[in-house]
């Protein structure tokens, strides 16, 4: 039998050009990890932070050199699922994926429902990587759906009820009043009853009417701030004179895109909304008007058949006691109110003019800090090009 001796050949003059490849592909993997819309990062065996991303950053809210100082159980609520997931994936040497999670974090305001991925990191002693698909978007536009629907039933209801009920109500109204004249002081409290009830529903119905409105909306480019500052002296002359507002505006923002007077009645509803949350014995009570651009939004909403870009925020913020959790999934419903006297309106009625302009709008309520937050899409010139802000 013939023994055959693998020998090993000399590496060619050029092969030092493999690691510089090498190099390069890791160069290359750095940057596709970091232009990653999803947060991740990448913890050591003692739980250290090691790297992060750049959305990572954003949804932690702190920066890359921050994050590398700490522990993930430092920004993460005690007994958090991911700190669970993270053991068993150690446990196991195996990639572990769950869906639908909260993660409660105290330090960062407003809802944070994510799927986990996490993985074991190859050569690394129980390293692993943790990816984080948030949400929240997703969730928003099926609550965002089902608002529309809703505006759209109360459309219908509203159509009908100014015929066949209005009608009715006037005659009720005029019996009264002619009884009125003829019957003792006593019995009188009883016709202005009457009245006063007709009156009061022939006003809902009123503002119901303003659901049928379907004519097509005519739009031009609007400022959103002067928009916000006509709302605020409205408001500061009438119903929030006890409230103190702050304004945080990004004076760059380009025009949106709207109905000026609808922009008017949205808002105006809302900073009416965030004022009554307050409450008029507040002495502390404050709204926040904020406006900003956020480049990378893009969302199928109702009015088109495929994404659209939705990059101007407004929001009103407010330091209220916050919306109760039974009804914060159907705020934007009809007849869904926290007021003993409310009618449940204002906010369907927002949902629908938004949804109209082809935007959206979404709550996110804490104690003390209470946000609507509105995304429109920009004014686009008649040969279609975005106006930007130095175009205004």
């Amino acid at each position: 039998m013939m023994l055959f001796s693998r020998k090993l050949m000399p590496l060619p003059h050029d092969q030092p050009v493999l690691p510089e490849r090498d190099s390069s592909l890791a160069a290359n993997a750095s940057l596709l990890l970091a232009a990653l819309p999803t947060p991740l990062l990448t913890i050591a065996h003692d739980g250290t932070i090691t790297d992060v991303n750049a959305a990572a950053e954003a949804f932690f809210e702190m920066g890359r050199s921050h994050l590398r100082r700490v522990k993930l159980n430092d920004i993460l609520p005690f007994g958090s699922p991911v700190l669970a997931l993270i053991d068993q994936v150690r446990a196991r040497g195996a990639a572990i994926n769950e869906y639908q999670v909260d993660l409660g974090m105290q330090k960062v305001p407003g809802e944070r429902r994510v799927d986990i991925h996490v993985a074991p990191m190859p050569d690394e002693r129980d390293g692993v990587v943790l990816m984080l698909q948030e949400r929240t978007i997703a969730h928003k536009m099926d609550r965002q759906l089902t608002h529309q629907g809703a505006a759209r039933s109360v459309s219908a209801l509203g159509a009908m009820l100014a015929h066949e009920i209005k009608n009715p109500l006037s005659g009720i109204r005029g019996a009264a009043q002619l009884l009125d004249s003829s019957i003792t002081d006593a019995d009188r409290e009883w016709t202005r009853l009457i009245c006063d009830e007709a009156d009061r529903i022939v006003k809902l119905v009123d503002r119901m009417e303003a659901f049928t409105d379907e004519r097509p909306i005519e739009r031009e480019s609007v400022n959103i701030h002067t928009v916000i500052d006509h709302v605020k002296r409205v408001a500061q002359a009438g119903f929030a004179r006890h409230i103190r507002f702050h304004e945080n505006y990004d004076p760059s923002l380009p025009p949106v895109f709207a109905n000026r007077d609808q922009l008017i009645q949205v808002f105006l509803n809302l900073v009416k909304n965030a004022a009554e949350a307050i409450g008029e014995e507040a002495i502390d009570g404050e709204v926040e008007l904020s406006t900003a651009f956020r480049p990378g939004v893009r969302l199928k909403t109702a009015s088109s058949p495929s994404p659209v870009s939705l990059p101007l925020e407004f929001c009103i913020r407010d330091n209220g006691p916050g919306v109760p959790r039974e009804i914060a999934e159907h705020l934007f419903d009809p007849f869904v109110t926290t007021k003993a006297s409310g009618t449940g309106l204002g906010l369907a009625l927002v949902a629908k003019i938004i949804g109209d302009h082809g935007g959206i709008v979404e709550c996110e309520s804490l104690p003390r800090r209470t946000t609507f937050r509105v995304l429109m899409p920009v004014y686009k010139s008649r040969d279609g090009r975005a106006v930007e802000a130095s175009d205004t």
